[in-house]
């Protein structure tokens, strides 16, 4: 038998390998995931031991997402919780109303699909061309959290990631003044429920490529999704380029709203300034008021910063 392989042969050698590469790498991606939000559900104890869990699916890659990877750890979870799906039917013009149904009874999962017509109060109270969102969030709240007290749910889970939580901060920043970000786990505003979001710690580059191998059956937003002048869009843009030029920097952002120093930022709420007083104790996180700034080439990939003298020390 010749050594040699045909031209097919070897063609045929090329597929298998690349489709078992194609398949480590997807095995690789749902470790992370599901690694990612373990991660941040154990440290923020975001579930718990009999725990009813309202996992809002819009029908958007984020929140299918959401309710794989929390199926996949609700099998393998110390401790028992329920999950159940909920979809706020918003009567969007279009909507494909069996598709959520459909795929939810194949998963095999609970759901509860809430009709509100929303669509037309929004369309009907906000000028043509004003952003849509402020007044959809606040009905779509509204709902949601009633829904979770009539289905006896104990947490809501929402389908944010990372690069939401980012967005959100920068958001506040630029346009309300104030230094606020996007919480893991906060109560609601009726003060009744426990909000969470399991994927605080996801990157929406791997949500992207994990609906990509899930194939699932994505339903377009006509509301908000659909709105191109949004602030929300700007600062995602911002981001992504960030990234794109100086990859790390957003993990390093990230990094930054888990490692807050009130004492040196200039609200007099969070740190007593007026009542400072020296303690003749050496703080080496206390502030190097005439040094120049120093920062690791490693703090920010792709950018060489060598120093910052402050204003007063020159």
């Amino acid at each position: 038998m010749s050594a040699v392989w045909t031209d097919e042969q070897a063609e045929s050698s090329a597929r298998v390998q690349n489709a078992m590469k194609i398949e480590r790498e997807e095995h690789k991606l749902e470790k992370r995931l599901c690694r990612e939000v373990g991660r941040a559900i154990v440290d923020f104890n975001m579930i718990e031991e009999g725990d009813k869990v309202m996992v809002c699916v819009s029908g958007g890659k984020d929140s299918y997402a959401m309710l794989d990877i929390l199926l996949k750890l609700q099998k393998r979870a110390p401790i028992n919780f329920e999950l159940i799906a909920v979809n706020l039917d918003q009567k969007q013009p279009g909507f494909p109303e069996q598709v959520l149904p459909d795929y939810l009874t194949k998963l095999g999962v609970p759901f509860h699909i809430e009709n509100q017509d929303t669509y037309s109060i929004v369309t009907r109270v906000i000028p043509e061309g004003k952003t849509l969102c402020s007044l959809c969030s606040r009905l779509r709240r509204g709902i949601l959290y009633r829904v979770a007290g009539e289905l006896g749910c104990t947490k809501i889970a929402l389908g944010h990631h990372r690069d939401d939580m980012l967005q959100t901060f920068f958001l506040n920043m630029f346009f309300a003044a104030k230094l606020k970000g996007m919480p893991p786990k906060l109560v609601s505003d009726d003060g009744k429920n426990i909000v969470i979001r399991p994927m605080a710690y996801v990157t929406e580059k791997d949500l992207t490529r994990w609906a990509q191998v899930q194939d699932f059956p994505i339903i377009p937003c006509t509301l908000c999704g659909s709105q191109e002048n949004l602030q929300r869009k700007q600062v995602g843009n911002m981001l992504r380029e960030w990234e794109q030029k100086h990859p790390g920097r957003l993990e390093n952002m990230f990094a930054a709203l888990q490692n807050i120093v009130p004492s040196h930022l200039m609200d007099s709420k969070r740190h007593d300034f007026k009542g400072i007083k020296t303690t003749g104790i050496a703080d080496p996180e206390g502030d190097k008021a005439f040094d120049a700034e120093e920062f690791r080439e490693a703090a920010l990939p792709g950018v060489s910063v060598i120093g910052i003298t402050p204003l007063g020390a020159r």
